[in-house]
């Protein structure tokens, strides 16, 4: 058995005969292990019989104290990571004692590439490339690819951590590429969250923009080449006789490729501006989509709308896994797209078809004058949902008889009429809200039992649309105000909505406390058999702390990142507020272990062999989005020898 898992690996990862990820199966080359993003490795060394043993072999600490959402990869017998600094940084896989690391910032003695002041902000991933065969004492012939908020993809000796100055040359700034170089098509931004993608000789990267102006940039997604940086092709989402009446649609949370199929899938967001869609009533059929492009040309191949006109900020969450699932007694080779919705939509690799039944369901009608919302939605027979979908007044939760009292007084002020409810003046619940649901990092496929594991975080958000004639920026109401009592944050990038007659505002639906009016777990962990698109099992997952108190395991926790699963037969996942790093077993989906780590690990987590050994990283940097200490530590945990 262990031999045909190492073999599904080989083909899983494109490692048969793929330059671009000439690795051995030992490695984890890309965020989420394979180019199909199906975060699961074969390895099998640590499995339920001994995962009782692992420890801590090494922890690394950069200074860089802030969240981290990085997943580390394992490449050229070499750790590499980016920092939320800006830098990247390269580990002994065994020891985790730093190699080299890469800073292109002038300050702090960096290389000096750009000039651009350093910000804190979530770095994903990075990429990795080889020449078919590296010529030795050549430099960069092993690339590093790392793109950041400024909107630049830098390309790093992987053996020296040095910049390669051939990449970006002949745009005049040797060492980056540059979407700066190129036309945005509106206002605002043009960074990057998402890691790029190495496919061939092309590294892919995605713009991140910002969506609440009308026209905001596209979404651009841009391929480059490996050696020089010049442009291979471009990706639009925008129709192009729209170019300047919306914007968007971009890709922030991951892409996926299909090697043998020459295919790179994205997951794209709500057009701009997010909430308000009376100023773009035409088809943006790539929108809140699952697409599907020609890695040679950047040209469709198929796309699936998951979300009709969205104006509900149900982005895609993460990359499509591209897997092989048993289904009706054949292997199908598809594409699984989790939402925001708590839905999963399967589809046919080859041309996009679904593999489950999928309905379009009749939804609520906006009150927003001009607005047209889709009469229908998209709606998934199966997979079943991996969240709850819907509330109910006397599902709402309270600590206190006047905390549930609070929740259900709001929730009659809201309007709420399913989980596709428009934003409106009145006031809207959105549930799941537009955190998910299902979220950035989620899910993982183990092809022994054929289980799609996935994590769900369940609070809902409450949304305003405060009018704002002439698109001014109006003082939003505070926290003493009648209009919108509560603990108001502000909505940042969301407020105001640029180009329309309306400011944004949005909340968590919580009581004063800070306690979710949903109904408890608020995060879970999902098993789904892709057979009968049955769920298996479901747990909470994690424990709150808040306010001095953990609260019951039964309630669970936010979550901000994901599992992987490996040949052991094992889950593992931190994710959660509680600063535990957990293995469950994945056909059952028993806690097998549990380890305390420095922060919060709020990241998906990677695996590898090394030196003979099996090691399970992650890192534990917290996140404030859940009020979490932010740090800056690496984990590495391997099995304690015997005897010791």
């Amino acid at each position: 058995m262990a031999v045909v898992r190492w073999v599904v690996l080989l083909i899983i990862t494109g490692t048969l005969g793929s330059p671009a990820m000439a690795q051995t199966s030992a490695d984890w080359p890309t965020f989420g292990g394979a180019a199909g993003g199906g975060q699961y490795s074969a390895i099998d060394q640590i499995k339920g019989s001994n995962v009782d043993r692992l420890e801590v072999a090494w922890t690394y600490r950069s200074g860089d104290m802030a969240w981290h959402e990085v997943t580390p990869i394992h490449a050229n017998n070499t750790l590499y990571y980016c920092t939320p600094m800006n830098r990247v940084i390269a580990l002994d896989p065994v020891t985790g004692v730093e190699r080299w690391r890469f800073d292109p910032h002038k300050d702090e003695g960096g290389e000096g590439l750009i000039e651009q002041p350093r910000q804190v902000v979530r770095c994903r991933s990075v990429a990795y490339w080889e020449a078919t065969e590296p010529q030795p004492g050549v430099p960069c012939e092993r690339r590093v690819f790392k793109a950041d908020i400024n909107g630049n993809v830098y390309a790093i000796d992987a053996d020296t951590g040095k910049s390669c100055k051939d990449f970006g040359a002949a745009k005049g700034h040797p060492g980056y590429a540059s979407h700066w170089d190129y036309e945005g098509n509106g206002i605002g931004p043009r960074h990057t969250t998402s890691g790029p993608l190495v496919i061939d000789d092309l590294v892919v990267a995605a713009v991140g923009v910002e969506d609440s102006p009308v026209d905001a940039s596209d979404g651009f997604v841009r391929a480059f080449d490996v050696r020089t940086g010049e442009l291979r092709w471009e990706f639009n989402p925008i129709p192009p006789e729209h170019v300047h009446d919306t914007g968007a649609a971009n890709v922030w949370s991951g892409l996926s490729a299909d090697l043998e199929r020459g295919l790179v899938f994205l997951p794209t967001t709500s057009p701009s501006s997010d909430f308000y869609g009376a100023t773009r009533k035409f088809d943006i059929p790539f929108a809140t989509a699952t697409v599907a492009l020609s890695a040679k040309t950047g040209e469709p191949v198929w796309h699936y709308q998951i979300v009709h006109h969205d104006l509900y900020d149900y982005d895609l969450p993460g990359h499509p896994l591209l897997v092989s699932i048993s289904k009706d007694g054949q292997t199908r080779e598809v594409a699984i797209q989790q939402t925001k919705q708590g839905f999963v939509f399967v589809f046919d690799r080859d041309d996009g078809a679904p593999v489950f039944p999928i309905e379009e369901r009749p939804v609520p009608k906006s009150d927003i004058a001009g607005e047209e919302t889709s009469a229908t939605q998209p709606f998934p027979v199966l997979p079943e949902p991996f969240t709850r979908t819907t509330l109910n007044r006397d599902d709402l939760f309270g600590m206190t008889f006047m905390g549930r009292s609070w929740c259900r007084d709001r929730f009659d002020e809201l309007r709420y009429e399913g989980m596709f409810t428009p934003p409106s003046e009145q006031g809207t619940l959105h549930f799941p809200g537009f955190g998910g649901g299902g979220n950035w990092g989620g899910a993982a496929f183990d092809p022994e039992s054929n289980l799609l594991i996935i994590k769900s975080m369940t609070v809902g958000t409450q949304h305003w649309l405060i009018p704002n004639p002439g698109g001014a920026i109006t003082p939003m109401p505070d926290e003493d105000s009648a209009a919108v009592p509560g603990s108001v944050y502000r909505s940042g990038d969301g407020d105001p909505l640029p180009g329309t007659p309306y400011s944004s505002l949005t909340r968590v639906f919580e009581a004063p406390t800070g306690v979710p009016c949903t109904p408890p777990p608020w995060g879970t962990l999902t098993a789904i058999d892709m057979d009968s698109g049955k769920i298996r099992w479901q747990r909470p997952f994690g424990r709150t702390k808040r306010y001095g108190m953990t609260f019951p395991e039964s309630w669970g926790s936010a979550i901000i990142g994901g599992p992987i699963v490996t040949g052991g037969g094992l889950i593992f996942m931190a994710a959660s507020m509680d600063k535990k790093f957990r293995a469950l077993d994945v056909n059952s989906g028993k806690e097998l272990w549990q380890a305390e780590l420095p922060y919060a690990g709020m990241a998906v987590p990677m695996t590898y062999m090394a030196a003979g050994k099996q090691y399970v990283v992650i890192a534990a940097g917290g996140n404030r989005r859940t009020f979490t200490e932010e740090g800056d530590a690496i984990v590495a945990f391997a099995l304690k020898e015997k005897g010791h």
